[in-house]
């Protein structure tokens, strides 16, 4: 059987739920909800399995902390023996407007912390699914910004995304990335608005 690991990148514990950082984990919470499915406590993450037409999915939240999430990635591709080219990551992305979304086959990890360690570990052959988190701080205050919560504001105009991101994820899974980006891009483009890669 083909499997698949959805990994969805923030920090563990209540004090960050729903910061801007673990926007990653919102669209797996969004994905198993849909799927009717939960995540147990396993090693390096919490996991939480399905298939789609036969297709194994595994979905993780690594409990690393964001800049170790590395170590939870190239586990659990070890552990189940999944291709690389079967790896997406989900990640936020201050470099993109709330609501925004890019997804590619590969590239840099375009100074996000999770990203860099994750590519250290398994290089940067791996699609990502980057999820804009807007830029909206004073120079200086980019960790305060994406370690602060959505308002309730926020969380509407991002509730769409993350429904889309879901999506996403069932068609790299059925369909493949190739297909999935030129699907899905050209939605990303926030009312008209292109954003540079």
């Amino acid at each position: 059987m083909d499997k698949y690991l959805i990994v969805g990148l923030g920090n563990v514990g209540d004090e960050y739920d729903l910061t801007r950082h673990n926007t990653g984990f919102m669209v797996l919470d969004a994905f198993a909800k849909a799927s009717n499915i939960s995540f147990e406590d396993r090693r390096y993450g919490f996991v939480a399995e399905t298939s789609l037409k036969g297709r194994k999915v595994f979905l993780l939240k690594p409990s690393t902390f964001m800049n170790l999430s590395g170590n939870a990635v190239r586990y659990w591709l070890n552990h189940e023996n999944i291709d690389q080219s079967r790896l997406l990551v989900i990640s936020d992305e201050v470099a993109l407007p709330l609501g925004d979304f890019r997804l590619k086959a590969s590239g840099s990890n375009g100074g996000h912390n999770g990203l860099g360690h994750i590519q250290q570990l398994i290089g940067q052959n791996y699609a990502r699914l980057r999820m804009g988190i807007g830029n909206d701080f004073p120079r200086g205050m980019q960790v305060d910004w994406v370690l602060g919560k959505y308002n309730e504001e926020e969380l509407k105009e991002l509730q769409p995304s993350l429904d889309i991101a879901v999506d996403i994820i069932k068609s790299f899974v059925l369909a493949g990335i190739d297909i999935t980006m030129n699907q899905y891009n050209k939605l990303g483009k926030k009312n008209g608005r292109g954003s540079k890669d």
